[in-house]
């Protein structure tokens, strides 16, 4: 286990360097026992390292750990790779000798001789595979596709079962992201006048058959929202630092995403996004919207990955283009956009922020101040925030119910005064 720890603090994920760098000191004190020492301040680090795996030294490359490899990796588990044929396919096989198998928590478990895992270019060409009856399962997040594309003969017939189930857990955050390394983004009113044209109503009514509800929080329906919520006393004494970190109606609860008359032409909405840009130091000009010091015109790239979120993408810069920002829109192959994504070589992309019930460290990896610069880290934005970290090291400090939540609602705060 030493080894495997020294070897992710060097060459793991992003993630795992950053949260095993925080162990103090790590020592073998026999065969059978590791020895971490903490500091004390990090109450999920136990859980972290307890998660972690453990890789057999004789069967590890260290010198090319980090590097991209096709040799099947030695396992202990159910399954073995059978084949694999790159950027295709996955073949598992079950592994007849496998330790666990008789152990009354695993009997009546992994009981398919071979799983095949097929992999396909986008989300298109996936659901005609659905469809041809290549593959038994599919998740759909294309509300559009949900409601317009099950028209078919096994549908029809009921050989698909199409559900929608509930979902008990935090419902996360998707949206555009602003690439705030871009000095373009760097104003926080800049980023929310953006935000007032991306017209929901309209958007949801048109598109998706109005089925979605926006998001008003990092963690909807959930006890650690805070939109709705004044901030009590315990949020206030985290925050207290802070004092410009979170805007007095967020505090307040009061605050709300903006509400469109639903007509893709909203002209008070567009006029409330003006005077922000006004106030940012910007101006329209011949029907162009240019910096007021160097007459630059204010336009940028929506990088997009697929057709669906190429054309959600196109109906929001068609709604820029009232208000004289010309925004364009780049629909980039799998690899191209996965290392402009790495890269953070984009102005604007649509991300997807899953919720946890219990968000802790790998906060750090999505907001904190050190993953900004730190490539292939979700720090997506590039958030710089004292009051950001010092919210996540409150959460994985905390003692008590009561304290966790005060943590993750005040931190829901000073993500959503970032816009």
């Amino acid at each position: 286990m030493l080894f495997t720890f020294n070897l992710l603090k060097q060459k793991g994920r992003p993630q795992q360097r950053d949260a095993l760098g925080r162990v103090k000191r790590a020592e073998a004190l026999d065969l059978m026992r590791v020895r971490f020492d903490l500091d004390g301040l990090d109450r999920e680090m136990p859980l972290t390292l307890a998660m972690m795996p453990v890789l057999p030294s004789h069967g590890t490359d260290v010198e090319h750990f980090d590097k991209p490899t096709l040799k099947p990796p030695i396992g202990t588990g159910p399954y073995v790779i059978a084949d694999v044929q790159p950027g295709a396919r996955l073949i598992l096989r079950r592994n007849r000798d496998y330790w666990a198998q008789d152990l009354p928590v695993q009997r009546g478990l992994f009981n398919f001789d071979e799983i095949e895992i097929d992999y396909y270019r986008d989300a298109e060409s996936s659901f005609e595979a659905f469809k041809a009856g290549l593959c038994d399962l599919r998740q759909e997040t294309d509300a559009a596709r949900w409601l317009r594309s099950y028209d078919f003969p096994a549908a029809r017939d009921g050989r698909i079962v199409k559900e929608s189930l509930p979902y008990g857990a935090p419902k996360g955050m998707e949206g555009f992201a602003f690439n705030t390394r871009r000095s373009i983004f760097a104003d926080i009113r800049v980023r929310e006048a953006l935000g007032m044209m991306f017209d929901f109503e309209w958007i949801n009514a048109n598109i998706y058959g109005g089925i979605y509800r926006r998001s008003r929080s990092f963690f909807d329906d959930s006890e650690l929202a805070s939109a709705g919520r004044p901030a009590d006393a315990g949020e206030r004494a985290l925050l207290a630092p802070f004092p410009d970190a979170v805007r007095n109606d967020i505090l307040e609860g009061r605050w709300a995403p903006p509400i469109t008359d639903g007509s893709g032409r909203d002209r008070k909405m567009a006029q409330r996004a003006l005077a922000l840009l006004g106030e940012a130091g910007y101006a329209i000009k011949d029907g162009v919207l240019v910096d007021r010091t160097s007459s630059r015109p204010f336009a940028f790239e929506i990088l997009v990955q697929s057709q669906t979120q190429e054309r959600l993408s196109e109906f929001y810069a068609d709604s820029l283009r009232r208000i004289g920002i010309y925004a364009t829109v780049r629909l980039a192959d799998e690899v191209q956009y996965e290392r402009r994504r790495q890269r953070f070589d984009f102005d604007m992309l649509i991300a997807a922020l899953i919720a946890t019930p219990s968000p802790g460290n790998e906060q750090r990896f999505l907001w904190g101040s050190q993953s900004a610069d730190e490539e292939g880290s979700y720090n997506l934005a590039g958030a710089r925030s004292p009051a950001i970290d010092a919210m996540i090291a409150a959460m994985v400090a905390a003692k008590a119910h009561r304290e966790f939540v005060d943590a993750v609602r005040a931190y829901d705060r000073v993500l959503l005064s970032g816009f």
